[in-house]
């Protein structure tokens, strides 16, 4: 199983959403919760941030992958679970 990194900033609206549909998610199935899901506040930590090729937050990389970059609806969360479970 691979793991996931989520850039993300705090007081983006998308992130938030991404957020809540990753707890609603990991209540519905279990399994996902053995995902690892690394947060990365990308104002907090700008020099890991400039390391990965994105410009819109919510951003999901599942190890130098990029499986997702801008507002995630709960569909594309859900892509990206998956996707990090088969892996």
């Amino acid at each position: 199983m691979g793991k996931v990194k989520m850039f993300y900033q705090r007081t983006c609206p998308h992130c938030i959403a991404a957020m809540q549909h990753l707890g609603v998610l990991m209540d519905e199935n279990p399994a996902y919760r053995s995902v690892q899901i690394e947060k990365i506040d990308e104002v907090a930590h700008p020099l890991v941030a400039n390391k990965y090729d994105y410009y819109y937050v919510p951003t999901f990389f599942l190890g130098d992958v990029k499986l997702h970059e801008g507002s995630a609806g709960f569909d594309n969360v859900k892509a990206v679970l998956d996707a990090a479970l088969e892996s």
